[in-house]
């Protein structure tokens, strides 16, 4: 891979995630200085839903009709009106709710779209796709700390920059300029241009044969299932950090993202050493000991266990999201590598994260009881809840995957850059 093509790649995946982390992590606690302190998890829940929807726009377009580069410069252009327009309902959940849905419905396929534009020119996915990717790692930790330090000029004495309307600000600041960015990407023409279109085949049902095999329906079933306890990280850490007084709570989280950075580094040592099954099993190990972490510590205010929790998401988020990325990528041809990564974000960031916040909210509603804010010691009883069943999943997975052999697809030629 070229060096200058190495350098665009790099920069996209940077924006890609800076503009995730840059809303996703504050707009609980801003939801909640805003009267809408029980409706936090819908953030978390119109984001999956856009996640399932994504397939469709990976599937029919990007597959079929229009180069992937140009959908994905589209729909970020699309996310940052959506963005933009979000603070000014924050008087209206309802319409604020919907327009973090119409964002979500253009951003959550993109994350697919950008995997397709590196994996489209890489020879070697193992080795090349971490060493990109974790500029995205890079761009989340630049965003929460941009909030917390850089941010925090810009409000009133005494305010947290998370409490404000300024992060969903800088997201779609950073979407219009990603948006604008994607049209000078490498193209990326579509694979399955003239191919029949139904139904089953955007989704993925047609080209199961070719996925399909009893491990592989295990990885799915796990990654949805993993996806459950999940929601609640992404969900309630941040009202957690708050609720435990913590300050600069966007940049106290960005230290998952600094570890996630060190793993995505060596990564290529781990698939060599571990190979897929135990890289996937140790990311399910981690979640669980992050949530044992978080309860231990909630109730005396265990400061080291609490942020040593939040460390461990870089285990629990290169071991099994990333790697499972590669995992499907290996096993999918160059005619159905979008819809590929569209069916892993269908079934994880939709299906799994969706039932995920539902079950999330619902349980920190029950804990929340008449309550403003939950005690230290409910939060100890929540956090074991999405704890113990990581660990049933990790049990299940494995003792039901059995795929030891490497995923090396027939290296195809590459496909000339125009």
């Amino acid at each position: 891979m070229k060096t200058t093509t190495r350098v665009q790649l790099s920069a996209m995946m940077f924006l890609q995630f800076f503009i995730w982390g840059a809303w996703y992590t504050t707009v609980a606690v801003y939801m909640s200085k805003h009267d809408m302190a029980n409706l936090t998890h819908w953030p978390f829940t119109v984001n999956p839903i856009a996640a399932i929807i994504a397939p469709f726009f990976v599937g029919l377009i990007a597959d079929r009709y229009f180069a992937t580069e140009r959908v994905l410069g589209t729909l970020h252009i699309l996310g940052a009106v959506f963005m933009f327009l979000a603070p000014s309902a924050t008087g209206n959940p309802v319409v604020f709710i919907l327009l973090l849905l119409a964002y979500n419905i253009c951003y959550m396929p993109t994350i697919s779209l950008a995997n397709t534009v590196c994996f489209h020119i890489m020879t070697d996915q193992e080795k090349q796709f971490p060493t990109i990717r974790v500029f995205g790692t890079v761009g989340w930790i630049v965003a929460g700390l941009m909030i917390s330090f850089v941010l925090g000029y810009f409000v009133a004495s005494g305010a947290k920059p998370e409490e404000t309307a300024m992060p969903l600000y800088l997201a779609a600041g950073a979407s219009l300029v990603l948006g604008l960015y994607s049209f000078t990407l490498p193209h990326t023409p579509p694979p399955a241009k003239g191919k029949k279109v139904s139904a089953k085949s955007i989704i993925g049902i047609d080209d199961f044969k070719q996925l399909g095999s009893p491990s592989f329906y295990v990885f799915l079933l796990s990654s949805f299932l993993i996806c459950i306890p999940l929601a609640a990280y992404y969900n309630f850490t941040q009202v957690f950090l708050e609720s435990a007084k913590f300050k600069n709570i966007a940049a106290t989280q960005t230290i998952g993202q600094v570890s996630e950075t060190f793993f995505m580094i060596l990564m290529p040592l781990f698939f060599v050493r571990l190979g897929i099954k135990w890289m996937l099993a140790a990311g399910m190990l981690a979640w669980s000991l992050r949530y044992a972490l978080f309860a231990l510590g909630a109730p005396d205010l265990v400061t080291w266990m609490i942020l040593t929790g939040i460390a461990l998401h870089g285990i629990c988020y290169d071991f099994f999201f990333v790697a499972g990325q590669i995992y499907v990528d290996k096993k999918a041809s160059a005619q159905i590598r979008a819809q590929a990564q569209g069916l892993i974000i269908f079934v994880t960031y939709g299906v799994g994260m969706l039932v995920g916040a539902q079950i999330a909210g619902t349980v920190y509603n029950s804990f929340l009881g008449t309550e403003s804010a939950l005690t230290l010691v409910k939060w100890q009883s929540f956090w074991w809840i999405p704890a113990i069943f990581a660990v049933v999943v990790l049990i299940i997975f494995v003792l039901l995957f059995k795929d030891k052999q490497k995923t090396v697809k027939v290296q195809e030629e590459p496909v000339a850059m125009v």
